[in-house]
């Protein structure tokens, strides 16, 4: 074997078999976690803020139904940005989900807290 391939990763030469590009899993893991790193971070920062969301809508919600303010929302840094879905009713009121809790906008800066039966 006379070719002389290099690891896309380090630079090492590369020994084995033809279409081999690392010299090992070590690179080859390096190389591949910087793929895409942008769109992993999107994802990750996604998931942790929906997680946050869902924590606060737990702990205000502990009897599956309650009322609350958008002030004690904001306290806890809730975000409404982030939801996982919506349901409009038939009289276009909107709730939003995050996973099995939701919440719905009430009059003077109040929110109902819900939590969606999964039966």
């Amino acid at each position: 074997m006379s070719e002389n391939r290099k690891c896309l990763e380090c630079g090492d030469s590369v020994y084995g078999r033809s279409d081999k590009k690392f010299c090992g899993d070590h690179c080859r893991n390096i190389y591949n976690n910087k793929l895409d790193v942008d769109t992993k971070n999107l994802i990750r920062n996604t998931n942790n803020r929906l997680r946050k969301n869902y924590k606060v809508l737990t702990e205000l919600n502990k009897l599956g139904k309650t009322k609350v303010t958008r002030l004690r929302l904001y306290d806890r840094n809730f975000d409404f940005n982030f939801f996982t879905s919506t349901y409009t009713t038939k009289v276009g009121k909107i709730y939003y989900y995050v996973y099995d809790q939701g919440y719905l906008e009430l009059e003077n800066d109040y929110f109902l807290l819900i939590k969606k039966n999964l039966d």
